[in-house]
């Protein structure tokens, strides 16, 4: 899909219109809401919104299998260079993926939108109706969450589960001696995996667009590999690489765990399932001669921005890697059909909206480290995309971040906000007994230090 040459600077009217059922305030003066925020503060989220839309909306120019000459002409021709054909030129968008973000006085709220020239494949099954092409986000909910995602974990434990006043009640276990012994292999005393953990992750969907770009190499060489459901490696190795770390299952492919376990040769793939409590999945483990380690994945804690596996898979690196680069999660490039890279043509779901939805999270990432170095936290790669080693402009400091999810969590009037101490709301460090600390050796110094700051405890997401 290619960008619009003309570019607005206001969403169309009709934009607002059709996403006006927002519960959001509509303007700043009606934004603080009584959560006391300083004009510090409101700036900002000002920041935030204003450097995302620009993040969104940059646009480069990519040469591919072209010389150079020929760059010229189109960077100097501009929309006359239409008149050449390709592949000699080919102009994308180096941030915005074709998109285009735009804010207003509400500064937490901000709309993605596809050139009006798009055609949305997909259809609501249960409506008839075809998908949109704008698509609302809160941007303080995402920045809200950025604390929580990167300091806790997403692995339900029975820690977790005794911290919460009815938790085994609330987790369908009316019998807690029953559930105890149910769930013995797949609900550890405390989370195997913290904070930081690893280095750099590479997170790989199942979209079609890895076909067009060999990314096997690229993708074997980071530290750990997430791939999802029953996504195939073997006779695809140069596109998506062989490397698998973590393996990502909603119930659909957990109920068939004794194909996708078939997937890993080396047996050491760790299985992480995107359910609840399920007896009739923890009855298929039990049963079946797995030697893979098998947890299971608490809920959404981003809301309903949107959903999938995909989403999961990026939440739990998030939870335990430094950095995230994420690979097939575009649908092709003019978007003819959504295709899986190892099957036949499939309707897929709400493909237009993931994308928007991951292009959110990259914008909002931000460099951690050093500003100047662009070091970022999530990083979208795709053969839409002409310059692999791009660096994305207009991601928030560590300091603006820091700044509006203060904001944020004042606004949403969540637990603690505002504190010093972020986590003395947090129910496990309050329940921890002495002793009962996990014993970790070989961390990386950053995953330690967070153990050290947590005082031996793992925060699940939703406290």
């Amino acid at each position: 899909m290619r960008a619009s040459s003309k570019q607005t600077l206001e969403p169309p009217a009709s934009v607002w219109t059709k996403l006006s059922g927002s519960n959001l305030p509509s303007n700043v003066n009606r934004m603080d809401g009584g959560a006391g925020l300083s004009e510090a503060y409101l700036a900002a989220l000002a920041a935030l919104q204003g450097g995302f839309s620009k993040c969104v909306n940059q646009l480069g120019l990519s040469c591919i299998i072209c010389v150079q000459i020929r760059c010229y002409i189109v960077l100097y021709l501009g929309p006359l260079a239409s008149e050449m054909h390709e592949p000699w030129w080919i102009v994308t968008d180096a941030n915005g993926l074709g998109l285009q973000a735009f804010g207003g006085e509400d500064y937490c709220r901000v709309v993605i939108q596809y050139p009006s020239d798009t055609v949305s494949k997909w259809t609501d099954p249960k409506t008839g109706e075809s998908e949109g092409l704008a698509f609302e986000f809160n941007l303080c909910e995402a920045v809200a969450s950025w604390e929580q995602v990167r300091n806790s974990t997403t692995i339900l434990t029975k820690e977790y589960i005794d911290a919460l006043p009815n938790g085994w009640e609330e987790n369908k276990c009316k019998n807690r001696t029953l559930c105890m012994e149910k769930l013995s292999l797949v609900l550890p005393d405390t989370s195997p995996y913290v904070p930081q953990q690893f280095g750099s992750c590479a997170v790989v969907g199942n979209s079609g667009d890895l076909l067009k770009t060999k990314f096997g190499d690229e993708i074997d060489s980071y530290d750990v590999v997430i791939r999802e459901n029953g996504a195939p490696v073997q006779n695809y190795t140069e596109y998506v690489g062989e490397k698998s770390t973590f393996r990502l299952l909603n119930r659909g492919s957990a109920k068939a765990l004794d194909k996708v376990v078939e997937l890993d040769e080396t047996k050491k793939e760790a299985l992480i399932v995107k359910t609840t409590i399920h007896d009739v999945m923890n009855k298929m483990i039990r049963e079946l001669p797995i030697t893979n380690p098998v947890y299971l994945m608490l809920g959404t804690s981003f809301g309903s921005s949107a959903k999938g596996t995909g989403l999961k898979a990026l939440e739990f690196a998030l939870s335990i890697c430094d950095s995230v680069d994420m690979y097939g999660f575009t649908v092709d490039p003019g978007y003819k059909e959504w295709t899986r890279y190892f099957s036949e043509s499939r309707k897929g779901h709400t493909p237009l909206h993931g994308r928007a939805y991951y292009q959110m999270m990259e914008c909002l990432g931000g460099s951690f480290t050093d500003v100047e170095n662009h070091v970022q936290l999530v990083k979208i790669h795709s053969p839409m995309r002409g310059d692999p080693g791009r660096v994305v402009k207009w991601l928030p400091t560590k300091d603006i971040i820091e700044a509006a999810r203060v904001a944020s969590e004042k606004l949403l009037k969540r637990p603690g906000a505002g504190s010093v101490d972020p986590l003395r709301t947090c129910t496990m460090i309050k329940k921890r007994k002495n002793g009962k600390a996990p014993n970790r050796s070989g961390l990386r110094d950053a995953a330690t230090n967070h153990l050290r700051y947590m005082k031996g405890a793992t925060r699940v997401q939703g406290e």
